[in-house]
């Protein structure tokens, strides 16, 4: 019998894994497999290990549309070997280092290709992946992809897809506290110094639309985007996707994987202190200050944050504004990915045309 945590992030995440690109049968086949969440991290590395072997493989032949599927489909593999797994740093940063390796070497060979880029932030800087429309007869809008407390950019193929068809850039980043930041930087509830950087990233491009920018972002990300674009009148358009209005109002009810990994990610030194912080994510002030077109998706069915937060969002921005509640939804509502999906890149085309 699988352990409570192994329970946990099969009942909370599997349409998530599906829908971002694992195979149902290798699902299936591992989480089956698992009984304890120790193991859990090792079990997807080794799946991660047949893909990036096919990978390789390919790549050695010269087959490199092949090799690019399954390279990055090895990095969705180890990135939820270590999506959760904070409580063992040193399993999780190899996991970690191998996703970003494999979708690395991927990069190329994806349809579009795509680029690693480097966006200056205070001292440091926040690794982003930029794709562009094969067929742009212009120079294209880019929408900007910002994950949540446990995902990263390794794990936006398949969102990246749904605006790229639409003629749209994508720039899929790590933020303060997610992926490659989250060892240098915690994760932070100010992210309008986020968004300003973003911004002053894409005026270096004269590949990309400066003017036409829009934000989509998922779960502790659909916090993010709205509180990034919040006062901030160069941004066209947000999608929050099952983000929190007020962390601090939800986090006594997170899952304990969920407790554990904001504590690991924002540098807490115990649950106490992370609770704290929880408090200082809130768009309380800064939901007036929001003015572009605001799409707010949200699960009815959500454990993680209430659907309180989204009710209070909507009424708080001083912007146009739509609430998509799905009443069978989950957190993320990936278990009804088609209800929102392609909606979502569809009013997105239309806000940055």
């Amino acid at each position: 019998m699988p352990d409570a945590l192994v329970l946990s992030a099969i009942e909370n995440w599997s349409p998530r894994f599906v829908t971002n690109g694992v195979d149902i049968a290798d699902f299936n086949r591992l989480t089956s497999s698992i009984e304890r969440w120790s193991d859990w991290c090792k079990t997807w590395s080794k799946a991660g290990n047949e893909h990036r072997l096919l990978g390789e493989e390919a790549l050695a032949s010269g087959e490199h549309l092949s090799a690019g599927a399954h390279l990055a489909q090895a990095a969705v593999y180890y990135h939820f070997a270590k999506f959760l797994f904070v409580d063992y740093p040193d399993e999780m940063r190899t996991a970690h280092s191998l996703a970003v390796e494999c979708l690395d070497k991927a990069l190329p060979y994806l349809q579009p290709a795509g680029e690693r880029v480097a966006i200056a932030f205070e001292n440091t800087s926040l690794a982003g992946i930029l794709r562009r429309p094969r067929s742009s007869t212009q120079v294209p809008a880019v929408v900007v992809l910002i994950p949540g407390l446990d995902s990263t950019k390794e794990e936006f193929r398949s969102t990246e897809q749904l605006f790229l068809h639409r003629g749209l850039a994508t720039l899929s980043i790590d933020g303060p506290g997610q992926g490659e930041a989250e060892y240098q930087l915690g994760a932070r509830g100010d992210w309008e110094g986020v968004g300003a950087a973003i911004l002053a990233f894409i005026d270096t491009r004269s590949d990309l639309d400066a003017s036409r920018v829009g934000v989509w972002g998922v779960s502790l990300g659909g916090y993010y985007a709205p509180r990034m674009v919040s006062g901030n009148p160069r941004y066209r358009a947000c999608t929050a996707l099952s983000g929190p209005f007020h962390l601090g109002d939800d986090f006594d009810h997170l899952p304990e994987l969920t407790k554990r990994a904001f504590m690991a990610r924002t540098k807490s030194a115990s649950i106490k202190e992370a609770r704290e912080c929880a408090e200082t994510f809130s768009l309380r002030e800064a939901a007036s200050s929001i003015r572009c077109p605001l799409q707010i998706i949200f699960g009815a069915q959500d454990r993680l944050f209430s659907t309180e937060g989204a009710y209070q969002l909507r009424r708080s921005v001083s912007g146009p504004v739509e609430l998509i509640m799905l009443e069978q939804g989950n957190h993320g509502c990936s278990n009804l990915s088609y209800r929102h999906r392609y909606l979502t890149a569809d009013w997105m085309r239309a806000q940055l045309a």
